[in-house]
């Protein structure tokens, strides 16, 4: 009996213990993810390139009252743009550009306002808790939506009627949210105030006519998992599924699923303290909280399925239907 107590005991040990890690990785990795830092590093180095752009820095509020700090960057035609008629922006059309996870919007005003600005005016968004706007914890979409209601309030008060977001990673999630809890204008007052003096007409909320996203919520597994019952939830949670399609003519020519599956080990409370410290903050904005073409490939005991998958995207199938399409040399 006491040999069996103590092997008992053991096997108890032996559960609890990689619980215990896993519950303590996933505090600190939630503390971290709440306190996202404001800038990422080289963004001072930017300010050159966004000030040739000129536009203005503008401050607005949030629909619950934190001030955020944005740019407003007019439509400019592209240079080189071949046409014989003349260009000219809707003034009544902008588009609203939602950064990630982490820094300001400054890298994203750099990478995508160049090309945006020849469809319309920009407003170039700093969350809550990011860039020079109010500090508040990062909720992932949760909250920033009320960032998105004060841009659209905004721009409401300055003529714009239709309005697309932009936006990647956690600005991705946040503007397809928005869509839902906002609605896209034909819901009648979604965001009226009841509490308004009476007598004071808003302004009209410009529509949401689009949406461009690229996001994954963070912790997919966890979500998956607590939604699906039954021991599927968990066999579809340790799934990791990337997708692809091309589009022609407004309609879906080819598309595709690929799959990969992960094994994460058990490891000690002292690897992922070092881990966390040596790969914070780069981490904070990948999908699960690791990257597999770095040191995150010490979590997993095994991995099957391809790794361009893993890293989002499934290129070879993507390659083989661009060489049957004669785009690409066979």
């Amino acid at each position: 009996m006491r040999r069996r107590g103590v092997v008992a005991a053991a096997g108890v040990a032996a559960v609890t213990l990689p619980v215990a890690g896993y519950r303590y990785a996933t505090r600190r990795w939630r503390r971290r993810l709440l306190a996202a830092p404001r800038t990422q590093p080289g963004e001072d180095e930017l300010a050159p390139a966004i000030d040739a752009m000129g536009g203005e820095v503008v401050r607005l509020r949030s629909r619950d009252g934190l001030r955020l700090s944005a740019r407003w960057l007019p439509a400019a035609e592209p240079k080189g743009r071949k046409t014989k008629a003349a260009w000219q922006p809707d003034p009544h059309e902008a588009i609203v550009l939602l950064h990630g996870w982490s820094g300001s919007v400054a890298p994203d005003i750099v990478e995508y306002a160049p090309f945006l600005r020849a469809t319309a005016c920009v407003l170039a968004l700093d969350f809550r808790g990011h860039g020079e706007s109010d500090d508040a914890p990062t909720t992932w979409g949760m909250n920033e939506i009320e960032d998105v209601a004060g841009a659209l309030a905004w721009l409401g008060e300055r003529g714009v009627q239709r309005v697309a977001l932009f936006g990647t990673s956690m600005g991705g999630i946040t503007a397809i949210a928005s869509v839902g809890v906002l609605g896209d204008g034909t819901l009648a007052a979604a965001d009226m105030d009841i509490d308004a003096p009476a007598g004071v007409v808003p302004a009209p909320r410009p529509l949401i006519v689009g949406v461009v996203a690229d996001s994954v919520p963070p912790e997919l597994a966890v979500g998956v998992g607590s939604r699906i019952p039954g021991p599927l939830g968990r066999v579809v949670a340790d799934r990791l599924f990337s997708a692809a399609v091309i589009c022609q003519g407004g309609e879906a020519v080819w598309r595709h699923v690929d799959v990969a599956k992960m094994h994460m080990r058990d490891f000690s409370d002292a690897f992922i303290d070092g881990y966390l410290d040596a790969e914070w903050p780069a981490i904070g904005g990948c999908v699960g909280g690791y990257r597999i073409e770095g040191p995150g490939a010490q979590l997993f005991a095994r991995i099957e399925g391809s790794h361009f998958t893993i890293l989002g995207l499934p290129l070879l199938p993507l390659l083989d239907y661009l060489r049957v399409r004669g785009v690409m040399p066979a």
